[in-house]
């Protein structure tokens, strides 16, 4: 097996929320941050990149992410390594393909799918596969949205012995409300299950009480749920309100008024928001005709529907959401960043990952600007096309 390469990233800006930018090196020795700092000396062997004027961050983490550039995980699971193939081109390192409200034989075959992919990560060539996000089948009908009703269930009425940390199943999103969720709530996170509440009526009580049991997440906040009500906060309200909660934003320009971004991240700041693609196959691709699941769907000037008009995922990449972030709120490019990178990996409990830090996983972006991407490495590796070494300048 060829040996990890040893690298040195010299002359970066560092992106290290909530520390300040500051100039500096990172050494990259077995897939891992050796050490960062400024001028550091070179290990015998290594490969130098001179990332002056370039802004070095960890990699993205997509926690919800349908499908893209005409891979559909829902309907293709055993594309998922494809799709994984394209990801790092917007500085994706590590993603949680989603699977919407389906048949019962759908959902085991994406596991089954996904199995493969965190027992045998990829290298370098692709994005790793953290696991499985199920958003439902266990959702409100009156939320469903894009979701087909006779997928929705009762709580009680789908096995879920395999919807387990061990088994690749790391996210689950349901209506806490329904009957029974609770108690559901609490036996997913003692299998290492990540609950976030979506597609729900619930009140403001039903979400605490979610809470209380261990509900960590809010799946795209504002999006298939009732607005904020002065007598009935209900999930809006529960996701400013709560500190226990992280909540995710479609930051596309179509599913949130940017003021209504404003008011998200002026109130959850950085640590509690994550960003999310929540791309569909058409991410990628020119307007037309697609599939979201067994969902028909069509894209026109960028906004992704159904036939009867309702929306249906994004085709926004996850680095355009982190430039419209930074474009709707002012906020620095370090922060921006976060929200795809330390947030998401502390909401999944990946303390190695989402961080620049001696010794987690070298999983790193070069961006120019906010986030032009550059330059992807995956576990200590360049992605694709990005394999390029500029010649170091000398300290």
């Amino acid at each position: 097996m060829t040996p990890d390469p040893v690298t040195v990233v010299r002359g970066a800006t560092l992106s290290r929320w909530p520390r300040a930018d500051e100039i500096g090196d990172v050494v990259v020795i077995d897939g891992r941050i050796a050490a960062i700092g400024p001028c550091l000396d070179a290990p015998i062997g290594a490969s130098t990149v001179d990332a002056g004027g370039l802004r070095l961050a960890p990699g993205f983490i997509d926690l919800q992410i349908n499908g893209s550039h005409g891979i559909d995980v829902a309907s293709s699971p055993h594309r998922i390594g494809a799709l994984a193939a394209v990801l790092p081109a917007h500085g994706v390192t590590s993603f949680l393909p989603t699977v919407v409200s389906s048949t019962a034989q759908v959902v085991d075959a994406a596991i089954d799918a996904v199995a493969e992919f965190v027992t045998c990560p990829g290298g370098a060539e692709r994005a790793t596969v953290l696991g499985l996000h199920l958003e439902g089948p266990f959702l409100a009908p009156a939320r469903r949205g894009a979701h087909r009703p006779e997928h929705l269930a009762e709580v009680g009425s789908v096995d879920i012995e395999r919807w387990t940390r061990a088994n690749g199943v790391r996210m689950v999103t349901l209506a806490p409300e329904l009957p029974g969720a609770v108690e559901l709530i609490g036996r997913l996170v003692e299998a290492g299950v990540t609950v976030a509440a979506g597609h729900t009526d619930a009140t403001y009580e039903q979400m605490t009480a979610a809470t209380d049991a261990g509900l960590t997440g809010v799946t795209h906040l504002f999006n298939a749920m009732a607005g904020l009500h002065h007598r009935e906060p209900g999930v809006v309200g529960a996701a400013l309100d709560d500190t226990r909660l992280v909540a995710g934003l479609i930051v596309d320009g179509h599913h949130l008024h940017p003021a209504a971004v404003r008011l998200a991240f002026g109130r959850l700041g950085v640590e509690r928001t994550v960003l999310v693609s929540d791309a569909i196959a058409a991410a990628g691709l020119a307007d037309g005709d697609h599939m979201l699941g067994d969902v028909a769907v069509r894209t026109t000037g960028g906004v992704a529907t159904t036939t009867s008009g309702v929306l249906a995922g994004s085709v926004v990449s996850l680095d355009d959401a982190v430039r419209r972030l930074c474009e709707f709120t002012g906020c620095a490019p370090a922060a921006a960043i976060a929200t795809v990178t330390s947030t998401p990996a502390a909401l999944l409990g990946e303390p190695a990952r989402g961080r620049l830090a001696v010794g987690a996983v070298a999983d790193l972006v070069l961006l120019d600007g906010i986030a032009d991407v550059v330059a992807t490495m995956i576990s200590g590796r360049w992605w694709g096309d990005t394999a390029w070494s500029r010649p170091a300048r000398r300290c």
